[in-house]
């Protein structure tokens, strides 16, 4: 891929001093001018050959078949004029760490408290602060869906995200292109509700070619970081009336969300302007128009 020129991005990892839960102190570097998601994929790449050296797709096959079945991810956010995908986030590349003192376990509680149609986790250590533990603890306490938001490149973080406990899984188009069928498919066979994600007309159309029936609207651009909720409007227009669309990131306030429902996007994935907020409880409840700002 190309890579283009990016300030104030900063890649983020726990402190090898820290336990991996709770949000441990972290340490932030900056990167140098290289395409931030072309560093996320080449860390993705090296995560990967350490997962292939400790487990197998039959030893994950084998932990997938003593599992419940998948709760109903698209059901849960579909149907309703509002429904929130509340993100359970530490930090990110362009913002560095969100919350001091991270605790997963009680951010989910509130979500699922305040009316969140689905948690998302961030599973990315290295950028983003997270944890595959925090999905599965989050999972065991929680009733409603829960999905694993990270970068997925190979099968086998797949049915580890299936292992886990989750039970929809985020597929990038800019990241898997031509790939994504295969990806959507074994999600499916394997339970998993893909969310596939999509930026522009190209992603969009590969997505739908491929069978996505649950597409969400990054209005971040993956290159900058900048956000323009312009492109959920846009976007939005060329995807057929019986998928589910989800609108994701540039959502700050009820107003962008009234905004977006007049486009007939009814789901909607938040996670800054609410780890962030004072009471986190009380502004999911503003988003879902329960409460006034």
């Amino acid at each position: 891929m190309k890579t283009h020129n990016i300030w104030g991005i900063f890649a983020i990892s726990p402190s090898p001093q820290s336990p991996p839960s709770r949000g441990g102190e972290v340490q932030t570097s900056r990167l140098d001018e290289e395409m931030i998601l072309d560093q996320i994929i080449e860390t993705k790449k090296e995560e990967v050959m350490r997962l292939k050296n400790t487990t197998t797709i039959s030893a994950l096959r084998n932990t997938i078949a003593g599992l419940a079945p998948c709760r109903d991810f698209q059901a849960a956010i579909s149907g309703k004029a509002c429904s929130i995908i509340a993100e359970v986030k530490c930090a990110s590349p362009s913002r560095g760490k969100l919350v001091l003192h991270f605790d997963p376990l009680g951010i989910a509680k509130t979500y699922e408290q305040n009316g969140a149609a689905a948690i998302s986790v961030l599973t990315d250590e290295k950028y983003f602060c997270g944890h595959k533990t925090y999905l599965t603890q989050i999972k065991k306490e929680r009733k409603i869906p829960v999905l694993r938001k990270d970068f997925i490149i190979d099968p086998l973080q797949i049915y580890e995200t299936r292992a886990i406990g989750a039970d929809a899984v985020l597929l990038i188009v800019r990241v898997l292109g031509q790939r994504l069928k295969e990806f959507i498919a074994l999600s499916k066979e394997l339970g998993l509700s893909p969310l596939t994600e999509v930026h522009t007309q190209e992603e969009l159309e590969t997505a739908l070619a491929a069978g996505a029936d649950i597409i969400g609207i990054n209005n971040r651009n993956l290159d900058t970081f900048v956000t323009d909720i312009n492109v959920s409007l846009i976007l939005k227009r060329q995807i057929p009336a019986d998928k589910t669309v989800v609108a994701e990131s540039a959502v700050r306030s009820r107003a962008d969300i009234e905004c977006l429902m007049q486009a007939d996007i009814n789901a909607f994935l938040i996670g800054e302007a609410l780890v962030t907020a004072p009471d986190i409880g009380k502004k999911l409840r503003e988003f879902l128009g329960e409460i006034q700002e």
